[in-house]
């Protein structure tokens, strides 16, 4: 799509500022590398950004610091940018990854009359009428929405998860200009063609939107409570419809001790093994039985009931995995059991898009030592954080991109890890989950479940066998007709044309530029006409000046690319 690549040069007054916001914001911390290192310092607007003094000799874990200061100071789009790529160790450096996971998604409270003013304008009713109760101090006050507890005319106590006021306007400018910055940095930088930066950004997107609309939320909160329906140790709150929009969210509000409160959990006689056990049985249960998962799983977002069961909370993100894609995972696990490296890389390929930079001779060596390592370690002593971090890098350094769903699973999967020890310092993931996902692997490989799944391949069949015929006779007429089309669409040879075509260009502008010097030196030499003394020294000068600046710029272009 061209218009975003043209936006740099033709776009609002509001965006230039913001665009030239966000350049002074990098550069007072002394991040302009990075924008020169993706190509996007080069963008115009970026480009007039004035630059604040920066900082130098900083150690690369100063630079880290300094992007989650930078981030948190351009607001709630850029905090939750780099919330995404905190979870992305795969694409990232490990120390960068964990200074961004403590980017605080908080902000100051917005005042209770213009959140009371958001409820009226999206319930068509004034909040004295909707709440026999509501408490003007917030729960909670996020980049988003802040919370605040209320009861309703029935009695019900309920939270309300109320949208601020102009974020998702700011939201969508901040999304614009990054949609833009990504797309000419993947027209500028090789690097961030590998990255694949516009296909990051467009789920990061997605992820945003889902964010901003409450509904999703609230569907998804359902979701889990079918998923969950008799199943005694896990609670989730039920939305209340008839009080939820898009820009507002009413749910249960359920009780409980926060998951991270070990002397509460104390003080009520709660047994803390217990509680990892369930904690971890709720994720893996939510993965891999029901391919839909809780992304968000600090501790936080989860509360203890007196009996140990689980309460969980905040549903804006999540995560969903296919059959295909649970299956390639217990693939990886059992490769990893049968210490099979040839198999984990043929696992891997299947999860992650290689570019063109990934070696598969040396992705095998690094999973054969990852596997020697690890495999004399009892599975009692083995904790499942250093074999996802470890299996990340060796991601990382192959520039493997890793679908999105994987990696926050992996998160998801350490923090578990890390609230089970946090609750039971003797908690071990790996031997608790073995038989529990044992269990799961029969279940899906039950007769009945192949039953069904037989079933439906016969019927896909038959109907693709009644089908055959007709679209083999529409094919022949093609074929026999001379119109038979065959589109072929490669990335490769997109990139390939492209560097083609600024070859040519380069080569046409040194032959101008190699004219015009050439010209000038037969002008200085022949060319004497009347009057011509007095400025013709300043001319020609100014001229050759102007070709060795020319040439000069050719040749910088040349280099920053790489000499392609």
């Amino acid at each position: 799509m061209a218009l975003p690549l043209l936006l740099p040069w033709f776009m609002r007054g509001d965006l230039r500022r913001r665009a030239r916001q966000i350049g002074s914001t990098l550069a007072k911390h002394g991040l302009q590398w990075m924008a020169v290192q993706f190509g996007v310092g080069i963008m115009p607007s970026l480009a007039r950004a004035p630059r604040e003094h920066a900082t130098s000799d900083v150690v690369r874990q100063t630079q880290a610091i300094h992007l989650r200061s930078a981030l948190e100071e351009l607001g709630a789009t850029f905090i939750k940018l780099g919330q995404a790529a905190s979870t992305r160790p795969d694409l990232i450096p490990r120390e960068y990854a964990d200074e961004l996971a403590k980017l605080q998604d908080a902000a100051p409270p917005v005042p209770t009359e213009a959140i009371l003013a958001v409820i009226q304008e999206e319930l068509h009713q004034s909040p004295h009428d909707l709440f026999a109760e509501f408490d003007p101090k917030p729960i909670a006050s996020a980049s988003i929405g802040q919370v605040h507890a209320a009861r309703l005319k029935n009695g019900d106590d309920v939270v309300v998860k109320v949208q601020r006021p102009g974020i998702a306007e700011q939201i969508e400018q901040d999304l614009m200009l990054l949609t833009a910055m990504t797309e000419w940095a993947e027209a500028h930088s090789g690097l961030a063609r590998d990255y694949r930066l516009s296909a990051l950004v467009d789920e990061f997107a997605h992820t945003i939107h889902a964010e901003l609309d409450y509904r999703a939320e609230g569907r998804n909160a359902d979701t889990f409570r079918r998923n969950f329906i008799g199943e005694p140790t896990v609670t989730i709150p039920r939305v209340y419809w008839k009080y939820t929009t898009g820009r507002v969210l009413t749910m249960q509000r359920v009780g409980g001790i926060k998951i991270s409160d070990t002397e509460a959990l104390d003080r009520a006689h709660i047994d803390r093994h217990l509680v990892a056990e369930n904690s971890v049985r709720l994720m893996l249960r939510e993965a891999f039985e029901f391919g839909f998962f809780h992304a968000d799983a600090h501790a936080g977002n989860f509360f203890v009931r007196p009996d140990g069961g689980i309460v969980m909370v905040d549903f804006g993100m999540v995560g969903h995995l296919t059959a295909h894609v649970q299956d390639v995972l217990l693939e990886i696990l059992l490769s990893l059991v049968r210490q099979d490296p040839e198999r984990l890389t043929d696992d891997l390929f299947a999860l992650g898009i290689a570019t063109s930079t990934a070696d598969r001779a040396h992705l095998k060596r690094d999973l054969e030592y990852l596997v020697t390592r690890y495999a004399t370690s009892p599975m009692k002593e083995l904790a499942a954080g250093p074999v996802i971090n470890e299996l990340l890098s060796i991601a990382f350094r192959h520039r493997l991109v890793l679908p999105n769903e994987i990696v926050l699973l992996s998160r998801v999967i350490i923090e578990s890890e890390g609230l089970g020890v946090m609750l039971d310092p003797n908690f071990q993931l790996l031997s608790f989950a073995a038989p529990l996902m044992q269990e799961i692997w029969k279940k899906k490989r039950s007769p009945e479940v192949l039953a069904g799944q037989m079933a439906q391949g016969v019927m896909d069949a038959t109907e693709i066998s009644l089908q055959l015929p007709r679209q083999i006779a529409r094919l022949l007429g093609q074929l026999e007709r001379g119109t038979l089309q065959v589109n072929i669409s490669q990335q490769a040879i997109r990139e390939l044309s492209n560097q083609l075509q600024r070859m040519v260009n380069r080569i046409a502008l040194s032959v101008v530029l190699a004219g015009t010097i050439m010209g000038l030196g037969l002008v200085m030499v022949a060319y004497h006409p009347a009057a011509w003394e007095p400025i013709g020294g300043w001319i020609i000068t100014l001229a050759f000046i102007g070709s060795l600046i020319f040439g000069a710029l050719l040749m910088w272009s040349i280099f920053r690319t790489g000499g392609h």
